[in-house]
C-alpha cells in the first residue's frame, strides 16, 4: 500500500496533475484512482481530489485564457446549467454499478474518436446553440456529481465532437467548468471534512508544479491535432479507473 506521506507518492500525483492539465482538466479521476492504493480513507480521498481539482484546474484555465483560447460566451451556457445539478448529483444514491459501465463505455467511444475519427482538422464549426448547452450543462453536471468528478472528462469531447469549439478552446471551457463544479463539491463538505486537506497539503503543492508545466505546454506547445489525441489517451484512463474502482 502507496503511502501519501512519501515522495514518490508525491511524483505520481505531479504527474497526474501534468498530463490532466495539458488538456484542461484537474485529474480527480487519476487521483481517485490512485488514492485507491494509498492509506488515504475513501471519504479524505474524494476531498483531497476536489481539492487538487480546483488547483489544478485553476492553473490550467490561466494557461489557457492567458493564451487567448478561453470563450466566455461558449463557457456560460454549460455553467449555468451544470453547477445545480451537479450539487444533486453529489446527493444522489445510485445504487449498484451499472453507472459505471454506461460512462467508461460512452467515454471510450469518444477516445477512440478523438483519437482515430477526427484527423481532418478542416472540418466547419457549428455556432453553439445555449439552450441545448445549458440542459448538456445539467446533465453533466448530474453525472459529475453523482460519479465524483469535476465533468471535464464528458463536456471536452462532447464540444470537440458536436464541433462547438477546437480541442483548445474546449480545454479552456473545460478548465473552468471543473473550477466551478470543484467549488460547489467543496462548499458542501464541513470544515472537519475539510481537514485532511491541510494534513496533506504536499499533494496540493505538487498538483501546482505539474499543472503550471503541463497547462503551459497544452496551452503554447502542443498543437489542436495532438491535444485531441492527448485527450483521447486521458480518457482512456479515466475509463480504466472507472472499470477498477
Amino acid at each position: 500500500m502507496l503511502n501519501a506521506s512519501e515522495p514518490f507518492f508525491w511524483f505520481a500525483i505531479t504527474l497526474i496533475a501534468f498530463a490532466y492539465s495539458a488538456v484542461g482538466h484537474g485529474g480527480a479521476s487519476g487521483y481517485l484512482a490512485l488514492m485507491t492504493f494509498s492509506n488515504v480513507g475513501t471519504k479524505d480521498s474524494a476531498t483531497l481530489a476536489l481539492s487538487m481539482n480546483l488547483v489544478v484546474a485553476g492553473v490550467s484555465f490561466l494557461a489557457f485564457h492567458r493564451a487567448r483560447h478561453f470563450d466566455w460566451q461558449l463557457a456560460w451556457p454549460f455553467l449555468l446549467g451544470s453547477v445545480p445539478f451537479a450539487f444533486l448529483g453529489g446527493v444522489l444514491k445510485v445504487p449498484g454499478h451499472i453507472h459505471q459501465w454506461v460512462l467508461a463505455a460512452a467515454l471510450l467511444y469518444a477516445s477512440f474518436w478523438l483519437m482515430f475519427g477526427m484527423s481532418k482538422s478542416g472540418r466547419e464549426a457549428r455556432e453553439l446553440d445555449r439552450r441545448i448547452a445549458v440542459g448538456a450543462g445539467a446533465g453533466i453536471g448530474l453525472l459529475s456529481g453523482v460519479v465524483g468528478v469535476g465533468g471535464g472528462i464528458f463536456l471536452s469531447p462532447l464540444m470537440i465532437l458536436a464541433r462547438w469549439a477546437d480541442a483548445k478552446r474546449a480545454a479552456s471551457v473545460a478548465a473552468l467548468f471543473i473550477l466551478a463544479n470543484s467549488a460547489a463539491g467543496l462548499a458542501a463538505r464541513t470544515p472537519k471534512n475539510l481537514s485532511v486537506v491541510s494534513d496533506h497539503w504536499p499533494l496540493l503543492v505538487c498538483g501546482f508544479i505539474g499543472a503550471i508545466a503541463g497547462g503551459w505546454i497544452g496551452a503554447n506547445r502542443i498543437p489542436n491535432l495532438a491535444l485531441r489525441r492527448f485527450l483521447g489517451v486521458v480518457l482512456l484512463a479515466a475509463v480504466a479507473k472507472l472499470i477498477i474502482r
